[in-house]
């Protein structure tokens, strides 16, 4: 038992701990039981390639990507957005659940890390679905908003970038995104850090975005224009769902 138990602690600690989860055993169970034996094998081919690369922390867990595949289809999304790519763990996700004339626009700073997970999502047979634009968001949205034909045009967005960004990112998703469609930011629990004293030990980068990280979640939880719920899958998750 004991060396089960160790298997999966190392197993996890792969990817990263993107689980809040006070225990490993408990969220390596949710893994197992639930998430990996449901997992398609596109989704677990690009996980484990995923798991090499030396930046892994900043991959969408396994549980969070199941949850974004199973939301997408609830809410039958079919143009949606994705602004951080990294390897591409919850595009492929996002693009899995969606139909077969369904597109999602991706952008991130970093073409390479796209290119690893690109084969996987080729055999897979979703690519035509992605448009991918390698840059800062940002001017893409600006450009986007200056046509109005782009207003409400999107039912669904995953953010995973810059948290620093995170709040100029909403402002302009809001123009975007239709009344009822929804709003993913991830991270907004950033490993815990938002209910830590502010002299507490954090890694530099922790410690660095923690700050963007709270005001961003006071800002969301202030703003009449959306309906909001926070869950701590992965490393926090906040929906926002357009209401005017």
């Amino acid at each position: 038992m004991a060396s089960e138990n160790q298997n999966g602690d190392r197993r996890h600690q792969e990817v990263g701990h993107k689980s809040l989860l006070q225990s490993d055993a408990l969220y390596q169970y949710i893994l197992e039981t639930s998430v990996y034996p449901r997992e398609p094998e596109a989704m677990k081919e690009l996980r484990e390639i995923t798991a090499k690369h030396p930046w892994n922390l900043m991959t969408t867990s396994a549980d969070e990507g199941q949850f974004l595949n199973m939301l997408l289809k609830l809410i039958n999304a079919k143009n949606t957005m994705e602004i951080g790519v990294y390897t591409g763990y919850s595009l492929l996700a996002t693009a899995l659940a969606l139909p077969d004339d369904g597109k999602i626009l991706a952008m991130d700073i970093n073409r390479e890390n796209y290119e690893i997970g690109l084969p996987v999502i080729q055999k897979a047979g979703v690519a035509h679905k992605i448009d991918f634009h390698e840059g800062p968001a940002l001017p893409v949205l600006d450009q986007m908003i200056e046509d109005e034909k782009n207003h409400g045009s999107f039912d669904f967005v995953f953010v995973d970038a810059d948290k620093d960004n995170y709040i100029n990112y909403h402002k302009r998703l809001l123009e975007l995104v239709r009344v009822g469609g929804v709003i993913a930011y991830d991270n907004t629990l950033w490993s815990g850090s938002v209910v830590a004293p502010p002299d507490a030990p954090m890694r530099k980068y922790i410690r660095y975005y923690r700050d963007f990280v709270l005001e961003l979640n006071k800002a969301l939880a202030a703003d009449p224009r959306i309906e909001i719920c926070q869950l701590p899958v992965g490393d926090g998750v906040t929906l926002c769902r357009r209401i005017k």
